[in-house]
């Protein structure tokens, strides 16, 4: 593979990559991070804390400060609290976690499963994302990693479906969108205003890259029908991208579901989605994917985590990385990651592979 320039520092790779150019070599990242387990074994095995440096990764990730807030939504959760660990969220969302502590999951117990008239979708508090304490850091943080020479994204994923899921339930959102439109109607729009505040809010500190995503797709394809997607989510998610590329022109925007949402591949690109994350390769193939929409989007992922990463050998682990770069590295455009957290199931050795193999197979040539 050659390469259009030598010695590129971070943040040059990710923006020659997400423009869909060929940098030095592939830039690399640990998609949503490493699971409470593995962080564990990181320390202990490296003496470190932070796995950014320590791997070398290319980016950092901008994100809103924790909420001083403290609001009581007891009254939805009568009953339903008694499970381990049992916490509320500044979403109103309930959460149980598991006993032992070492996965990312979480049980989701949802505030208005039992009922959502339209005047408590209108009334129901959001977060206050917009106060200027939650932001404060943003643009100090921008300029310290940008002197680092790193790329800075910024985070709105779970950018619409899954929040009012996880406040109305997602069964109950599933129905409401097919039978009683209204409510849930008025729930995606304030989280959509919400939203596209926080994302003025992130592009005006100087970000490189605005993060959006909602996971709408499955092993097999949708999730929810593309239709039901087209009414009620895609034109949300415009709107969100007009702002912030109303703001900066020009400005990468990356897309995250899980699964296969095939399907909607165009409808993204034509709202201004310019990466696509993680490209599962139990869903897709990545050579066909490569080539329908490679001189469109650039991809980030691509590494599986359900199957080499934590049950293969590094050998296969390493195999795989060659593949996925010799595949959706074709002529620039990549950035390589699992196409999941980290888990528990991922032996160190395989990790490490991965990244002794994004070493050796992904310089481009001279």
């Amino acid at each position: 593979m050659k390469r259009n320039h030598m010695n590129m520092n971070s943040r040059e790779r990710v923006i020659a990559v997400v423009n869909r150019k060929i940098p030095d070599r592939i830039p690399k990242d640990l998609s949503w991070g490493l699971c409470p387990a593995l962080e564990k074994e990181f320390q202990k095995r490296t003496g470190k804390t932070d796995y950014y440096e320590y791997f070398d990764l290319d980016v950092r990730m901008l994100d809103f400060a924790p909420t001083k807030i403290e609001r009581d939504f007891s009254q939805y959760f009568k009953g339903r609290d008694t499970e381990y660990g049992f916490t509320v969220d500044e979403w109103g969302v309930g959460r149980g976690k598991s006993t032992d502590n070492s996965l990312h999951f979480e049980h989701i117990i949802s505030p208005l499963k039992n009922c959502m008239s339209e005047m408590e979708a209108e009334n129901f508090p959001l977060p206050d994302f917009l106060e200027p304490y939650r932001h404060a850091h943003f643009k100090s943080d921008v300029e310290k990693f940008h002197k680092k020479n790193l790329a800075v994204c910024g985070m709105l994923v779970q950018t619409i479906f899954e929040k009012a899921w996880a406040v109305r339930g997602f069964e109950e959102t599933m129905i409401d969108m097919l039978t009683s439109p209204e409510a849930i109607s008025i729930l995606f729009d304030r989280i959509t205003e919400l939203r596209i505040q926080q994302a003025k809010i992130l592009v005006e500190s100087g970000i490189d890259i605005l993060m959006l995503g909602d996971d709408v797709g499955m092993q097999t394809g949708m999730l929810i029908g593309a239709d039901t997607w087209r009414q009620f989510l895609k034109p949300r998610l415009a709107r969100i991208i007009k702002t912030a590329t109303s703001l900066r022109p020009g400005l990468p925007i990356f897309y995250h579901s899980c699964g296969n949402p095939g399907e909607i591949i165009p409808d993204l690109i034509e709202i201004g989605v310019t990466i696509l994350n993680p490209i599962q390769p139990e869903c897709f193939n990545l050579q066909e994917v490569k080539e329908k929409y490679g001189d469109r989007l650039a991809f980030w992922g691509g590494i599986s985590a359900q199957t080499n990463l934590s049950f293969g050998t590094p050998e296969q682990v390493k195999q795989e990385v060659k593949y996925c770069i010799e595949t959706l590295g074709k002529n620039g455009g990549y950035f390589i990651g699992p196409n999941h957290v980290v888990e528990p199931e991922v032996p160190w050795e395989n990790l490490e592979a991965f990244f002794e193999a994004v070493e050796e197979y992904g310089r481009y040539e001279k």
